[in-house]
């Protein structure tokens, strides 16, 4: 794994795991894991995007309220799997 793509990846770990809800860092933590290692380096990158997202708003995307449409298809299948979750 390049040296880009395992910085990238241990970002996102660390920014999944501390939110500032014991809550929300356990359900970004465990999603997080859940998908990181099949991921390539184009998804990683959306998946950051997501992460940072604010802790409202990923609450809003997980209980299906979230109208938002998405034209990157990657945050798209993102945004499904943390629904299914």
């Amino acid at each position: 794994m390049s040296t880009n793509k395992e910085d990238l990846k241990n970002k996102i770990i660390y920014r999944a795991s501390y939110r500032g809800t014991k809550e929300m860092d356990i359900l970004m933590t465990n999603f997080v894991k859940s998908l990181i290692d099949e991921i390539d380096e184009n998804y990683m990158k959306a998946l950051d995007s997501f992460v940072n997202m604010d802790d409202e708003k990923l609450v809003s995307i997980k209980k299906k309220e979230s109208s938002i449409s998405y034209n990157d298809q990657r945050m798209l299948d993102i945004v499904i799997r943390f629904q299914n979750f």
